[in-house]
């Protein structure tokens, strides 16, 4: 089926495109593989294994409509048999597990609840409610309710966590105690140090405390959430004004960050000699590296002129290779320079574009939300398993599974007294329990997919927009009314199928990519030299295939908006297009990357400097207005955090917008000379800075 619709695309002629229906037909495989991963987690799957815990009989503890339905909180009746607070969330401690409606608040002892039940009753109907449901006989001896676990042989003083009774630890003048008191009997006829019962629930304190930690920084997040938000909007504002100045800016940026860099280099040079002349006619300092030999200290290496010379060279041939490359590289970089300014005035006539990445963050929003989803219906598809749990150690059949509705009927309860069937966790022999990894595997493999196609489909529908700013003859009146929502509806009409195609390699690509670090992590301590070479190596090279595949796809993804054409053609054009002007990619890569980090710096780093002098109050100002928090760093955090995130969106626009108007640039100087019967599309400030020499069509390509 899969070959069958992967070949109807093919034949069509436009692989990947040409038509909804073709496309319909290339994405089809995504629609097969997401279905089949809905269809067996779902099916099989049941959150409420998350959600809930699960006693010994297999039952959720607060289901609706079940005789747990007001015992939401699971106990276990012998806490001291749990090595380690990962065993109990997992529910593999080997103790009876009860669901009850609240935990114990007190210490008590089956022995001294059983002894005075006759006078005391209130005492035996307190403790009856953590025995097993039913049972209401004190009159059994102790020996045989320990042995058949109808009561626990103690309680003892413990708060919900997790939705799991844990003793309420708490520290006095630095002892741990329990309840003010730091023993307890066991009901086994032994007096305990609450020790023990923190090393049977070992970590317990910090998680505690880290859920304390977590109260504050909610109470912190509910109190200042609106003061965060005008500080995102703040910053939303300062990305707008900074794409806006760039226009008039852009020049003057960058000549200030080369001559900055310049100076900073030459300082160095300058400082380096000036250390080479002071060291001149101290004892030692003519002494080699060589003579010296190999030291850990790296201080006596700066304590030889020979270091200080070899320093200066070095910076030298850096210096030099700068100013050459300013002398050589100049007319890129005025063009480049030219395009960051040619981007902003394009945003400019086309502001909706600004805000399209919202549009994509909710697209991947969804696509998290059906991966997560799924995820949990698969990690919790599997069935109860039984085990069977003996008190004695010698127990042959310790630790084997069993059926609850069988048990009684077996032997097992002779040979081992006081052994019983309860539940272990969930999972399953079946043949569906054995590939769930498989069915996890294709549901990332999904999800990987349809990430990548939302931001595909945003790439080309803001190249779209775009390239119909740069090819209108006559600039802002030729370019087409509404040209965002104009070339979104073309790239799901014609494109669907070119940006499919084109997501589905790159997700292959990153599913290996998290196959070999889930290898690398299982394998991890167990692995040879060789092998974690070839696994360094391997996650190097799909490293380098992935960033690889993003720069092809992303220009492809404009070719696709600007000519209609197929992924593969598209993505061939780009890539022989971008290498006949190789250089002029690099420079204008770099300086608008610099440009554009620039700009997040300063965005984040202004609206958190404001953010800080705001959550301090060191605003005399607003200082009334400022909230009092637990930690002035949790909003602070947030809203730098935020802050560089929105400039990220806004950037990420005008870098696709730069882009765009650089191949359409490429294409412009290839295709056309400038006479009147092929005249350039670029506008009046490029054309200038083309000149004479690059107007004829013998040297347009650069």
């Amino acid at each position: 089926l899969i070959t069958e619709k992967w070949d109807n695309c093919q034949v069509r002629g436009d692989t990947f495109s040409c038509s909804s229906a073709s496309a319909i037909n290339c994405v089809h495989l995504t629609e097969m593989l997401k279905d089949m991963c809905i269809f067996a987690a779902w099916v099989h799957g049941d959150p409420r294994k998350v959600i809930y815990p699960t006693d010994s009989y297999g039952q959720f503890c607060g289901q609706k409509d079940t005789l747990n339905e007001n015992k939401t909180i699971l106990f276990y009746f012998n806490i001291l048999k749990c090595a380690s607070p990962v065993v109990l969330i997992n529910l593999q401690c080997p103790t009876t597990q009860l669901c009850v409606s609240k935990c114990p608040d007190r210490f008590a002892t089956y022995i001294d609840v059983q002894a005075s039940y006759r006078y005391k009753p209130d005492q035996w109907n307190y403790f009856r409610q953590f025995c097993k449901p039913g049972f209401n006989n004190p009159r059994k001896s102790v020996a045989q309710v320990l042995r058949d676990e109808d009561c626990p042989s103690m309680i003892i003083p413990s708060r919900p966590f997790l939705k799991r009774c844990f003793p309420d630890f708490s520290t006095k003048n630095g002892v741990l105690t329990v309840a003010n008191q730091t023993t307890f009997k066991d009901g086994r006829g032994k007096t305990r140090n609450v020790t023990d019962l923190r090393e049977a629930a070992n970590g317990i304190n910090n998680v505690l405390d880290a859920r304390s930690v977590g109260m504050k920084i909610f109470e912190d997040y509910a109190i200042s959430w609106y003061w965060i938000l005008i500080g995102l909007f703040i910053a939303m504002i300062v990305s707008l004004l900074f794409l806006v100045l760039l226009r008039f800016t852009a020049g003057v940026l960058f000549w200030i960050f080369i001559f900055g860099v310049i100076g900073i280099i030459g300082y160095g040079i300058w400082h380096c000699y000036w250390e080479y002349d002071h060291l001149k006619g101290i004892p030692g300092s003519d002494l080699t590296v060589y003579d010296i030999g190999f030291q850990t200290d790296f201080r006596v290496y700066l304590q030889l002129r020979q270091t200080w010379l070899a320093f200066m060279i070095m910076l030298c041939v850096v210096e030099v290779i700068i100013i050459l490359m300013l002398i050589f590289l100049r007319n890129r970089i005025r063009i480049a320079i030219a395009l960051l300014k040619e981007g902003s005035r394009a945003i400019g006539y086309i502001m909706s574009t600004l805000f399209y990445p919202i549009v994509t963050f909710i697209l991947i929003a969804i696509c998290i939300s059906y991966w997560a989803v799924t995820a949990v219906f698969l990690a919790t598809s599997g069935e109860p398993v039984y085990k069977v749990m003996a008190n004695q150690t010698l127990c042959k059949y310790a630790n084997l599974t069993c059926d609850p509705e069988t048990f009684n009927t077996t032997n097992v309860s002779k040979l081992c007294p006081g052994a019983q069937c309860t539940f272990a966790f969930y999972g399953g022999e079946s043949l569906y329990h054995k590939y769930i990894f498989i069915f996890q595997l294709a549901n990332a493999f999904v999800f990987l997919w349809l990430v990548n196609f939302a931001i595909a489909l945003g790439q080309c529908t803001l190249a779209g927009a775009f390239a119909s700013y740069y090819w209108a003859s006559r600039k802002p009146a030729d370019i087409p009314l509404w040209p965002l929502f104009s070339s979104f509806g073309r790239a799901i009409r014609y494109h669907t199928g070119s940006l499919a195609f084109g997501a589905l390699i790159l997700a292959i690509v990153q599913l290996i990519r998290v196959i070999l670090e889930y290898l690398d992590h299982k394998l991890k301590g167990t692995q040879n030299s060789f092998t974690r070479f070839l696994l360094c190596c391997l996650k190097c090279c799909f490293w380098c295939l992935e960033k690889f595949l993003k720069f092809i796809n992303r220009n492809a993804y404009i070719m696709i908006a600007i000519y209609g054409k197929n992924f593969c053609t598209s993505a061939k054009e780009a890539f022989f297009l971008l290498m006949r002007n190789v250089v002029r990619v690099a420079v204008l890569d770099k300086v608008t990357d610099f440009l554009l980090f620039l700009g997040k710096i300063l965005v984040a780093g202004g609206v958190g400097v404001l953010a800080f002098f705001f959550f301090t109050q060191r605003i005399p100002v607003f200082a009334q207005e400022a909230p009092t928090l637990n930690y002035y760093w949790v909003p602070l955090l947030t809203v730098i955090i935020g802050s560089y995130l929105v400039a990220h969106g806004f950037f990420s626009v005008y870098a696709m917008c730069v882009d765009t108007l650089f191949l359409c640039f490429c294409e412009d100087l290839e295709r056309n000379d400038g006479s009147t019967a092929k005249p350039y599309f670029m506008s009046a400030s490029l054309h200038r800075i083309l000149g004479k020499k690059e107007l004829s069509p013998k040297k347009a390509v650069g």
